[in-house]
């Protein structure tokens, strides 16, 4: 995805925005993750579980009550629909609500609601998804949110692409290591390089061969640098006139060191959404 953005001199710039990266209003992409297919239906089956639960205690409740004479059988029906609406669309709306995009299965799966540009859900994202939950995840046990979350970028379901929201997984990786570093006579051209994002293959290629060359017989690690080296270059300009090995040392240290930024400000800002709603989180425009 592409977006156009206005440069201050009068030119405009096109940003390629790839699906789990989110745009901030400073034009700013941010790498974030969002929570895969799998787990956003664990988290979604133990919510259910437990509102079925509710229900049945309720169910109880009800026929222990109308055995007693305590309550009338003709208002049972009117409880048992005020009921339903309460676990399916209240509970959830005042939870996800006063959690900021949190839930008992979503705090098991590590995951958080928050809108599309990444910022915090409120209570109109809440109430959407949970109205639209009532058809997605109640009436249909599922099925509807399963196929639709099946074919969504961010595993959305219905809901989320009605309230503009998606859910982002709040445990992030551990740290890369920050032992390697860009080699000295690299450092201008570090400062100033274009390192697309690698393929993911080839990304953990280039880290195992940092990691491993130093152990390998020199004449085969020429020859995987000059090799590695090939594939890399598609993705970085300009690329610099030095041998292949050294190119690929300062090629992982950059995207590291990127990627290392990155998962500081998307700790921050999981941090920031923690706490309570009372403006934008920290690096974000106000809205």
């Amino acid at each position: 995805m592409c977006f156009t953005v206005p440069m201050p001199e009068g030119r405009a710039a096109i940003i390629d925005i790839h699906q789990d990266e989110v745009l901030t209003g400073e034009a700013v992409a941010l790498d974030v993750q969002p929570l895969g297919y799998f787990m956003r239906a664990l988290g979604v089956l133990i919510d259910m579980t437990l509102g079925v639960v509710v229900l049945l205690l309720f169910s109880w409740a009800m026929i222990s009550l109308t055995g007693a004479g305590a309550i009338d059988p003709a208002v049972v029906p009117i409880l048992t629909i005020v009921a339903l609406m309460i676990v399916t669309v209240v509970i959830p709306t005042v939870v996800e609500t006063t959690t900021s995009g949190r839930s008992v299965g979503r705090l098991a799966v590590g995951g958080r609601i928050v809108r599309a540009d990444g910022g915090a859900a409120g209570f109109r994202h809440a109430f959407i998804r949970a109205f639209v939950g009532l058809f997605e995840l109640w009436m249909t046990l599922g099925a509807v949110a399963a196929i639709v979350g099946a074919f969504t970028p961010r595993s959305q379901r219905l809901g989320d692409l009605v309230a503009g929201t998606y859910s982002q997984r709040t445990r992030t990786p551990r740290l890369p290591d920050t032992a390697l570093s860009v080699p000295p006579p690299l450092a201008h051209w570090a400062t100033i390089a274009d390192v697309a994002r690698l393929p993911e293959r080839l990304s953990r290629r280039l880290a195992q061969f940092a990691r491993s060359a130093p152990n390998m017989e020199p004449s085969a690690r020429a020859g995987v640098a000059a090799s590695l080296a090939g594939e890399a270059a598609e993705f970085v300009s300009p690329v610099p006139t030095v041998d292949p090995e050294m190119f690929l040392v300062a090629v992982v240290a950059v995207r590291r060191d990127r990627e290392l930024r990155a998962l500081q400000l998307e700790t921050q800002r999981a941090d920031a959404l923690a706490g309570p709603v009372s403006g934008p989180p920290p690096g974000f425009p106000a809205r």
